[in-house]
């Protein structure tokens, strides 16, 4: 009999708060996914080539595992104060019926117990099945290929999302069925009385809705301005107004609803009373609307920006050459010999047909000129440029351009040839002219604007003493791969007119690409690597784009995986803290809704009237945090991105907005569970009782 009551009182726990079970599943299945990081394809890819930065990650990964205890904690902790105040009077019975207080206790702990084993039994096969998906799918993106995947399960991670699942379900409830079971029987049976909060005048709230929207517009003007990445404590300051202008915001509200019950209509069904059941809940709970706010906010942020910049490293970066051969460098003019030699070894080790593309980049230096430090002036250049309005990309722009008085030379035919192999089209020069050729780390696209709208009128510069002029647009396609040589600026000439300047004194690269059937079948990371293997037999020296992939996906693994768990955890805790807080406060108001039965109210005309204060009570925190997040999302592409990814803020900021529209839609799905279970308990509230 014991036991039924148990397994009977478990399921019907779990199927009157739906929204709270869903919780603990989601986030026993973020515990493991998180946790189980390290044991995922990627990973193992990464700590062959950026083991630094992944041990650094992973050491991350404790920390935020700890940080969600705390905050899982306190949501468990204050759901389950919900659950069994509403339970008081069941448990009163159960003790006028002779049951012992430690039998209650009991009772209590086996129910909690069942409960998260249930959630673990679920959670975790879930978790599995979810992070072999995400590897599966991450793997075929960055193009590790699904042939080189392998299932894990990581012992560890179901371990300790077990272990501190069952920690903070433990300690949540030893704290709260000790007070419950201390308690005497017939304060376990009275009706409680409803709580009353201190009223202020109504110009009290006006000045603090005032003073909160004059903190959040000075905390948004500081991040968007890039003043609070200057230094900590800019930084510090622009926190603490934020948290300060949230907070006044929601206390300041009681005047908004003040006016509202001026203003509106009074013959509509139930207005007043709507209005006043918030004002009240609002004024009694500003604090924990706040602070559900803010952790909107964070959810709205972490996801809209982790994936944007996820996004943006996963397309970033021109993919043309997957290796460059460098050949050993000899005591001769040029170094034409030493790459006839690296065709010879690949071609001598049957490499040579692994490759679709292997061609020359020849690249030297201005040695025509007496003074090689100021063989190339562009003074027409430097003056158009400074014509443009003011701003930061100009002034950048200038700066590199100043030093740019000892440029590279690049031959036409070979960076032709990597045109081609790209598929774009060609750089056609006549004698006397030259393109610009700009490394695409040194620009972005307000740059590369500028440079494109001097370059259309044909600016005339000089190099060794002779005019040159400089035509078509700036070229920005990597002339080798990643890590072996970077050209901030350097001019791309004819062939005759670069052995010239050059005086047949330069260094020759061998560029290659893969044949595309190597890459098709195992995926484009494992090709490059295998590749490597066999490379490494012939004794070349050579640079393979294996290292820019890996920073990219580390990028990638970086700002999606830890930002969406974040976005995550701060979401379903502020949600279910909102919807629990509603829920409680409903309850404590019951006799308003008894009185309104009795005075002929419908069950429909009640449904109606809790899913509207539902709507304002979700709607308020929730619109102030998506306010919040535009201003707050594009203050962090200020102060985070990269000089050579800060052209790209409009595009990824679109992302975000996107991301934060599929959030909303989120939170659209926690109000229709919370007005669900609204409209359950108002059944209950629907037998009129008669009092003596």
């Amino acid at each position: 009999m014991f036991f039924e009551l148990i397994a009977r009182n478990s399921k019907r726990s779990r199927k009157e708060n739906g929204l709270f079970f869903t919780t603990l599943l989601v986030s026993v299945i973020a515990f493991y996914i998180i946790l189980s990081l390290s044991r995922q394809d990627v990973m193992f890819f990464l700590q062959e080539m950026e083991s630094d930065a992944v041990n650094r990650l992973l050491t991350m990964i404790p920390v935020f595992y700890v940080m969600t205890l705390v905050v899982l904690f306190f949501l468990i902790y204050f759901a389950s104060k919900f659950q069994l105040e509403r339970r008081r009077h069941e448990f009163g019975m159960y003790l006028m019926m002779g049951m012992t207080r430690n039998r209650l206790f009991a009772l209590l702990l086996a129910e909690d117990m069942r409960s998260s084993v249930i959630a673990l039994l679920i959670g975790l096969p879930s978790g599995v099945l979810l992070s072999e998906l995400i590897s599966l799918v991450t793997a075929r993106l960055v193009g590790l290929g699904i042939i080189g995947h392998r299932f894990s399960l990581s012992v560890q991670a179901i371990l300790l999302t077990a272990a501190g699942f069952f920690l903070i379900k433990l300690a949540a409830f030893l704290i709260l069925s000790a007070k419950i079971s201390r308690q005497e029987i017939g304060s376990l049976l009275a009706e409680r009385p409803e709580e009353t909060k201190r009223q202020h005048p109504a110009f009290v709230y006006g000045l603090a809705l005032l003073a909160g929207l004059l903190c959040l517009g000075t905390a948004y003007y500081l991040a968007i301005r890039g003043i609070s990445w200057s230094q900590i404590r800019m930084m510090g300051i622009t926190v603490l107004l934020g948290f300060a202008g949230t907070l006044l915001f929601f206390y300041g509200l009681r005047y908004i609803f003040n006016l509202i019950i001026k203003t509106g209509k009074r013959d509509r069904r139930l207005h007043i009373f709507n209005v006043r059941q918030l004002q009240e809940n609002v004024v009694r709970q500003s604090g924990t609307m706040a602070v559900s706010s803010l952790l909107i906010l964070g959810a709205l942020c972490c996801f809209g920006a982790g994936v944007a910049i996820a996004a943006h490293y996963g397309q970033s970066g021109e993919h043309v050459l997957d290796y460059t051969f460098i050949p050993e460098y000899t005591d001769e003019p040029n170094q034409e010999q030493a790459a006839v030699d690296v065709f010879d070894t690949l071609r001598e080790y049957g490499l040579d047909t692994e490759f679709s593309d292997l061609f020359e980049m020849k690249i030297g230096d201005i040695r025509t000129a007496d003074d090689f430090e100021n063989s190339y002036s562009m003074d027409d250049v430097l003056d158009q440029a400074a014509g443009f309005p003011a701003s930061d990309d100009r002034d950048i722009l200038l700066n590199n351009l100043g030093f740019a008085d000892f440029p590279s030379l690049i031959s036409l035919s070979g960076y032709n040839e990597l045109l081609r192999t790209a598929g774009l089209p060609e750089v056609e020069l006549g004698k006397n002219e030259g393109a610009v050729y700009m490394d695409s780390s040194f620009l972005n696209d307000n740059r590369a604007e500028i440079m494109n709208t001097i370059l259309a009128e044909q600016p005339e510069v000089k190099i060794a003493g002779d005019p040159l002029r400089l035509t078509g647009k700036v070229q920005t396609t990597p002339v080798v791969t990643d890590y072996s040589i970077t050209l901030s600026f350097a001019l791309i000439l004819p062939d005759d007119a670069f052995q010239y300047y050059t005086q047949d004194q330069y260094d020759v690269y061998v560029n290659g690409v893969l044949d595309s059937s190597a890459s098709e079948q195992s995926g484009l990371m494992q090709a490059i690597s295998g590749m490597n293997e066999r490379l490494n037999e012939t004794g070349l020296a050579y640079e393979s784009d294996l290292q820019n992939m890996g920073r990219q996906l580390f990028y990638i693994v970086a700002a999606s995986y830890i930002t969406i768990y974040l976005a995550i955890i701060f979401l379903i805790v502020a949600n279910t803290v909102i919807g629990v807080q509603f829920l409680m406060n409903q309850q404590k108001t019951n006799r308003r809704y008894k009185i309104l039965v009795r005075l002929g109210a419908m069950y429909e005309t009640l449904c109606r009237s809790a899913k509207k204060q539902i709507n304002w009570y979700f709607g308020l925190p929730v619109f102030a945090a998506a306010v919040s997040s535009l201003f707050a999302v594009r203050a962090l592409f200020s102060g985070i991105l990269s000089p050579m990814t800060q052209g790209t803020e409009g595009e990824m900021l679109v992302v975000s907005a996107a991301m934060i529209l599929v959030l909303c839609v989120i939170e659209c799905i926690y109000m229709t569970a919370v007005k669900r279970s609204s409209r359950k308990y108002l059944l209950t509230l629907m037998a009129p009782e008669r009092e003596e």
